[in-house]
Formats: structure tokens, C-alpha cells, sequence
């Protein structure tokens, strides 16, 4: 009388036994490869890496100094650690729970930087990043125009004609405060004519300040004794 064999036996066989060399020489690769890194000296490093945000709210802006980049002191297996530093993954600050304006401090650890398994975030210099969030505002302010030189035969500028007049800038409510007009690239006089156009850029002196549509500026210049 033939021998059943049973599911379990008929498991073993099909997927445990087939190919079995195959599966013996990558458990073998495997466990080399586990003795190879479990053998690797412990190494530390330190290196600065960029600072960036996600999630940032879409009605405020940051009005304090932005710190671009963190001090990580880094350890673990001296392969993972070199490859990781030779191309580093940025800290990212995630500002999704920023609502409201006011002053936030954000922690820097493990969980902010990508790191490879075996490789520990020690200290961070700073360990923390502090950031002033404020309203966005937008308003018009007068464009200034700026001389270099000095007319030809004795003459003055007497009348200039400026388009646009204004321009809009946006930024932070209390650096927007602080800008009542906005200059230009000196224009150069030596050489002027009476009516002549000159084309020029305008330059905001507050750098957390920007124009909303950055335009260059067109000055007739009229001239007089």
C-alpha cells in the first residue's frame, strides 16, 4: 500500500528542500555579511549639516535670524558612518503645528535627521532652534531714486519722472513697518542728457523684506540751469 504524504512533508519538500543549495550559499553571504559589519570598528564624526522646514504656514513669516546650519556629533560602525557623511541628509524642522504668531523653539534629535541603523545622533550644537513667527503683510511704498555723478555744464536735475511711482513689498508685519521707501541702483549723471530714460533696479535695504513682483524702475531725468 502506497505512503501518503502529508501537507506539512509536502511544504518541506516543495518550498524548504528546493533549491537548496541556493538558499545555503545566501544564508551563508548573509551571515558574512553580518560578521563583516558587526566587526567594524565604532567610529565617531563630527560635521555641519543644512537646516530645512516643511510644512511651513502659509500666512506667516519667520522675522528672527534663520540658523542654516547645525553641528552633529555622529556615532557608529565606521563603514555606515562614512558613507552617510560622504552625502549627509539635512535636519528638517517640521512646522506643521505653527498656527499663530509668537516665538517657537524647536528641539534637534534623532528624529529630525535620517540616519542609517547603527549610526546615533550624540549632541547637536545648538540642540535647539528658536524662530519668531509673525503675521505677513503687504503694502505700497515710494521708490527713491539714488544719483552717481554729477550733471554736465553746471546743469541740475530739476524734475524726474519715475514708473512706477510705488511698488509693493511683503514680509514680516514689523520688518514691513520699518521700510518707508525703497532705492535704487545709483543712476550715473556725468553723462546725462536733458530727457534722457535711464533704466534701473530697486533694492530693498531690510533683507527680511522682498517686492512682491520685482519690476525694474524707469526715471526720465529732466535737466536745468
Amino acid at each position: 500500500m502506497r505512503k501518503q504524504i502529508g501537507f506539512g512533508q509536502r511544504i518541506w519538500t516543495r518550498w524548504i528542500l528546493a533549491n537548496w543549495p541556493w538558499k545555503l550559499l545566501s544564508l551563508a553571504a548573509a551571515a558574512v555579511l553580518w560578521v563583516a559589519v558587526a566587526s567594524e570598528p565604532e567610529m565617531a564624526t563630527v560635521l555641519r549639516v543644512p537646516v530645512q522646514f516643511k510644512n511651513t504656514p502659509s500666512t506667516l513669516e519667520i522675522s528672527s535670524d534663520i540658523q542654516s546650519t547645525v553641528r552633529l556629533e555622529l556615532r557608529g560602525a565606521s563603514g555606515r558612518l562614512r558613507q552617510w557623511s560622504a552625502a549627509p541628509t539635512p535636519v528638517v524642522l517640521d512646522f506643521s503645528k505653527v498656527t499663530t504668531p509668537g516665538e517657537r523653539t524647536f528641539n534637534i534629535d534623532a528624529s529630525e535627521i535620517h540616519l542609517p541603523r547603527g549610526v546615533q545622533l550624540m549632541t547637536s550644537v545648538p540642540a535647539e532652534l528658536r524662530f519668531v513667527f509673525e503675521n505677513r503683510e503687504q503694502r505700497a511704498v515710494p521708490v527713491q531714486i539714488e544719483y552717481a555723478g554729477t550733471p554736465p555744464n553746471n546743469a541740475r536735475v530739476v524734475k524726474v519722472d519715475v514708473d512706477p511711482p510705488n511698488l509693493a513689498i511683503t514680509g514680516p508685519t514689523s520688518r514691513v513697518n520699518l521700510v518707508q521707501s525703497v532705492t535704487t541702483d545709483p543712476i550715473d549723471l556725468s553723462n546725462a542728457r536733458n530727457g534722457q530714460v535711464f533704466t534701473t533696479a530697486p533694492f530693498i535695504k531690510e533683507p527680511f523684506v522682498r517686492f512682491v513682483h520685482f519690476e525694474n524702475v524707469r526715471v526720465k531725468v529732466i535737466l536745468g540751469s
